[in-house]
């Protein structure tokens, strides 16, 4: 009897130890995957339409935070920096496209070029900070224009 009661105890610790599928990931393995800030759900879910990785989408479903009734589901930003290492950028033509051609459509939008940054986007509060990266190494031109519009607000010289 005390064994069968050992072994249950014994389970039941173990099963709690081990993820599950759905568990929450810490913040800074959130980080070390390129999910950081504020992340909303809803936005994992948009995120789906534009990577198809399901590994990338699952990470990032693990990271986010719910939507409540009454969230700013259209969390916005004041600018956003595209960092990247200059070196790389010839395993990026998505990318490389994006700077030549889009991103002056965007005033409060920046290019940085740090060596050995993957590709990722830091997105911008009122004062400048830094609120959330995304990683966009697999990012079509036309999704990071997609996300900018939706995510970044007008410059006030252009309202």
């Amino acid at each position: 009897m005390g064994a069968v009661w050992y072994g249950a105890v014994l389970l039941v610790v173990v099963s709690h130890l081990v993820p599950s599928g759905g568990q929450q990931l810490s913040p800074k393995e959130c980080e070390n995957l390129g999910f950081t800030g504020l992340a909303l759900c809803s936005d994992c879910k948009a995120f789906t339409e534009y990577v198809k990785n399901q590994e990338l989408v699952s990470d990032c479903l693990k990271c986010c935070t719910e939507d409540s009734d009454d969230s700013m589901s259209k969390i916005v930003y004041t600018g956003a920096i595209l960092e990247v290492c200059m070196r790389k950028l010839v395993f990026y033509p998505e990318i490389v496209g994006f700077i030549e051609e889009e991103k002056d459509k965007f005033p409060t939008f920046k290019v940085q070029y740090v060596f050995n940054s993957p590709p990722k986007l830091i997105m911008l509060d009122d004062d400048g900070q830094h609120k959330e990266t995304i990683r966009v190494d697999n990012w079509k031109r036309e999704h990071i224009l997609q996300f900018l519009r939706e995510k970044v607000k007008p410059s006030s010289s252009a309202i």
